[in-house]
C-alpha cells in the first residue's frame, strides 16, 4: 500500500492555481444540464446510461485550454467535477420516478408535481455527495494503490494529456453536431423511419433495426461483448418466446391479456404480444439480475462497509492542514444529514413518512459506503445500482405496508424511498471517481465536494422539467421511451402491496436469468434485451461490431488506441448530441410544431424503399464513427 506521504500528485499541495473559477462553475453546470437531459433520454429508451465525465474533461480542456488560452488543469478538473454529477442524478432518478408517472396514466394517482421530483432527486444527490465526504480519507487516500477507480483514473489520465485537448474537444463536438442532424432528419421531418422491420411469413417471430445515432454509439462504447449479450436476449424474446406464446395460445385467453393471444397478434403483431406478455418476461429476468449482482456482491459489501467504518474511526476524518486534505468538515456533514431527514419527514412534497425518512438515511448511508468502494473496484458500469434499488424497494414497501401504509400513498412512499437510494448509490459512486481524479491531479476535496454539490442542485432543479416535458411528448412505458427500469419497479411495489402481477410470467422471466447466469452470462444485459424491442438490441449490436473491428485492428498499440478512443469520444458526442435534439423534439411535439415540419406525408416512400433510404441513413452515421476515429488524419 502507498502511503499518502509518498505520493505526490501533478500539482503539489503547497502550489495554488486557479481551480474554483466562475469559468469552472458556469461551464460544470451547462455540462450537468445537457450531460443530465441527454442521459435522462437515453436511459428511458435503452435502459442504459454512459458515464459523462470524460466527455465533460475533454471539452473543459479544449474550451479552457485551447479557447480561452488559459492553462489550469485543476479548472479543467472542476468542470468535469460538477458535468458528471447530472449523469448521475439523471440515472437514478429515470430508474425509479417515471413509475409514478404510468401510475397516473392509469389513474391510480395523481401526476407527482415538479417541486416533488426536484426535491427527491435533490435529497438523494445531496445525501450521495454528503456520505461519501466521511468516506474519501478511508477510501481514496489510505487505498490509493488498492482501489483503482478506473473512471476516475481515465479521467485524470485525459486531463493530464492536455495538449491534445483541442483536438479531442472537436471530436466530441463533432459528434454532438453530426447526431444532432441525423437526429431532426429522422425524428424531426422525418425524412425516413427511424425503425426498420421484417416480419417472416407463417412465423410470428420479427426482427429489424432503429437507426438512431445514440443507440448504436451505446453498442460501440459498451463495446461486442454486452452489444452481443443484448442481442442474444432480443432473438430470445422476439423470435422464440413470442413465436412460442402464438403457436401454443392463439385460440385462448392468456391473463393480463384480455383478448385471445392470436387477437392481439392480428391487431399488433409482434409487438403486440411483446407489450402484453413478453414485457413482464423481461422484468423478472431483470430483478433476477439485480438480485443476483447484490448477492454475488454480498461478501465485498460487508467487507467493505466494515471497512470503510474501521478507517473512519482510525484515521478520522478531520481536515488536515495541506490545500489537498482538506474536506467539508464532518459538523457541517452531519447538520446537512439532519436537515435532509427532516425535510423528507416534514415537507409534505415528499412523499416519506418519519419511518421512510429513517430508512432512507441508515438504507443510504450503507449503499453509498458499498458503491463508493464497488466502483474503486470494477468500476461505474459494475456497480449494482439497480440490485440496490430492487432491495430497498423490497424492504420498504414491505415495511410500509405492516405500518399499514398502503395504496396509492404507500406505493408514491415506496418509490420515492427508492429514488432517493437509487440516487445517492449512483451519486456517490460518481462523486468517489471524482475525488480520486482530484487526488491524482492535486485539486482541493473540499472545492470537489462544493462543486458536487453545486452539479447535483443544477441537474435536480432541470430533471423534473426533462420528465415533464418527455412525458408529454411520448409518455413512459412507449415504443418511443421503454422506460425499462421503472417499469420494473412499479411492478415490484404494485407486486408486494396488491398481488395482481401475473407472476407466472415474472418467475418464467426470473428463472431464464438464472439460467443464464449459471452458463456465466451476465444476466443485466441479457435480461435488458430480453425486456427491449429487437430493433434496440441489432442497432446497439451494429455499434458493437464497429469497435470489435477496432479491436481486432492489426495496428501499432498506440494507433489502435488512439483510434478507439476517439471513437469513444466521437460517439459520447453522439449521445449528447441526440439526447438534446430529442428534449428539442419534445417541445415541438407539444406545442405541435412537429406537425408542420413532417415531410413523410409528402414524401409517400413505398414500405421497400422507406427501408432502402433507412439503410442508406444508418450506414452514413456509422462511416461518420469511421471518418472521426478510423479515418481521422492525426498529426
Amino acid at each position: 500500500m502507498k502511503d499518502q506521504k509518498e505520493f505526490k500528485p501533478y500539482i503539489p499541495a503547497e502550489k495554488i492555481t486557479p481551480e474554483f473559477t466562475v469559468t469552472s462553475i458556469v461551464m460544470g453546470i451547462l455540462l450537468a444540464i445537457i450531460f443530465g437531459a441527454a442521459n435522462a433520454y437515453l436511459g428511458l429508451r435503452v435502459g442504459m446510461t454512459v458515464s459523462a465525465s470524460i466527455p465533460a474533461a475533454v471539452i473543459a480542456m479544449g474550451v479552457i485550454r485551447v479557447i480561452m488560452r488559459k492553462n489550469s488543469i485543476l479548472e479543467s478538473n472542476i468542470v468535469q467535477t460538477i458535468g458528471s454529477a447530472g449523469e448521475s442524478v439523471a440515472a437514478g432518478a429515470i430508474f425509479t420516478l417515471p413509475a409514478l408517472f404510468l401510475w397516473a396514466s392509469e389513474g391510480t394517482m395523481e401526476k407527482p408535481g415538479i417541486i416533488e421530483i426536484t426535491l427527491i432527486a435533490l435529497i438523494g444527490g445531496l445525501l450521495g455527495v454528503f456520505f461519501m465526504i466521511p468516506l474519501r480519507n478511508a477510501l481514496i487516500v489510505k487505498e490509493h494503490g488498492i482501489l483503482p477507480y478506473p473512471e476516475g483514473t481515465a479521467c485524470a489520465e485525459v486531463l493530464l494529456a492536455g495538449e491534445e485537448g483541442g483536438a479531442n474537444a472537436s471530436t466530441v463536438f463533432a459528434g454532438m453536431g453530426i447526431a444532432a442532424v441525423f437526429k431532426f432528419i429522422i425524428d424531426g421531418i422525418k425524412l425516413c423511419a427511424g425503425e426498420i422491420t421484417f416480419a417472416f411469413k407463417g412465423f410470428a417471430g420479427a426482427v429489424g433495426t432503429q437507426i438512431y445515432p445514440a443507440v448504436m454509439s451505446v453498442g460501440y462504447i459498451c463495446g461486442p461483448k454486452i452489444s452481443a449479450y443484448m442481442l442474444s436476449g432480443g432473438i430470445l424474446s422476439w423470435l422464440v418466446i413470442i413465436p412460442m406464446i402464438v403457436m401454443f395460445g392463439e385460440s385462448i385467453v392468456i391473463y393480463p391479456g384480455t383478448q385471445t393471444v392470436g387477437e392481439i397478434f392480428a391487431a399488433g403483431g409482434a409487438s403486440g404480444i411483446w407489450s402484453t406478455y413478453v414485457r413482464y418476461i423481461g422484468a423478472g429476468a431483470l430483478a433476477a439480475g439485480g438480485i443476483i449482482s447484490l448477492i454475488k456482491s454480498l461478501p465485498i459489501i460487508v467487507s467493505t462497509f466494515a471497512g470503510a467504518i474501521k478507517s473512519m474511526k482510525n484515521n478520522g476524518t478531520t481536515a488536515g492542514t495541506l490545500r489537498t486534505e482538506k474536506d467539508i468538515s464532518i459538523k457541517v456533514v452531519l447538520i446537512v444529514v439532519l436537515a435532509l431527514a427532516l425535510i423528507m419527514w416534514l415537507v409534505p412534497a415528499v412523499p416519506v413518512s418519519p419511518l421512510g425518512a429513517v430508512i432512507v438515511v441508515v438504507i443510504g448511508f450503507f449503499f453509498a459506503t458499498v458503491s463508493s468502494r464497488m466502483v474503486g473496484l470494477v468500476g461505474s458500469s459494475n456497480n449494482p445500482v439497480s440490485g440496490m434499488a430492487i432491495a430497498t424497494l423490497l424492504i420498504a414497501t414491505i415495511v410500509l405496508k405492516m405500518t399499514g401504509m398502503v395504496g396509492a400513498a404507500g406505493m408514491s412512499s415506496a418509490i420515492a424511498i427508492g429514488s432517493i437510494i437509487c440516487i445517492v448509490a449512483a451519486i456517490s459512486g460518481d462523486t468517489s471517481q471524482d475525488l480520486k481524479t482530484g487526488y491524482l491531479l492535486g485539486a482541493t476535496p473540499k472545492k470537489q465536494q462544493i462543486g458536487e454539490v453545486i452539479g447535483v442542485i443544477a441537474s435536480a432543479l432541470a430533471i423534473g422539467g426533462t420528465l415533464y416535458l418527455l412525458d408529454s411528448a411520448w409518455g413512459f412505458g412507449t415504443d418511443a421511451l421503454a422506460a425499462p427500469q421503472a417499469t420494473l419497479m412499479k411492478m415490484i411495489v404494485e407486486g408486494v402491496m396488491e398481488g395482481n402481477l401475473p407472476w407466472g410470467l415474472v418467475f418464467i422471466g426470473a428463472f431464464i436469468g438464472i439460467a443464464v447466469e449459471i452458463v456465466g452470462i451476465p444476466v443485466l444485459p441479457f435480461a435488458i434485451g430480453v425486456y427491449l424491442p429487437i430493433h434496440l438490441s441489432v442497432c446497439i449490436m451494429a455499434g458493437g461490431v464497429v469497435r470489435l473491428i477496432f479491436d481486432k485492428m492489426k495496428k501499432e498499440e498506440e494507433k489502435k488506441n488512439a483510434i478507439i478512443s476517439d471513437g469513444i469520444l466521437f460517439c459520447s458526442g453522439m449521445i449528447a448530441g441526440e439526447g438534446l435534439v430529442g428534449i428539442l423534439l419534445a417541445v415541438l411535439a407539444i406545442t405541435g410544431v412537429d406537425q408542420v415540419i413532417d415531410v413523410s406525408g409528402d414524401l409517400g416512400f413505398s414500405e421497400p424503399v422507406g427501408n432502402i433510404v433507412s439503410l442508406v441513413v444508418f450506414g452514413l452515421i456509422i462511416f461518420s464513427v469511421l471518418k472521426f476515429s478510423l479515418l481521422k488524419k492525426r498529426k
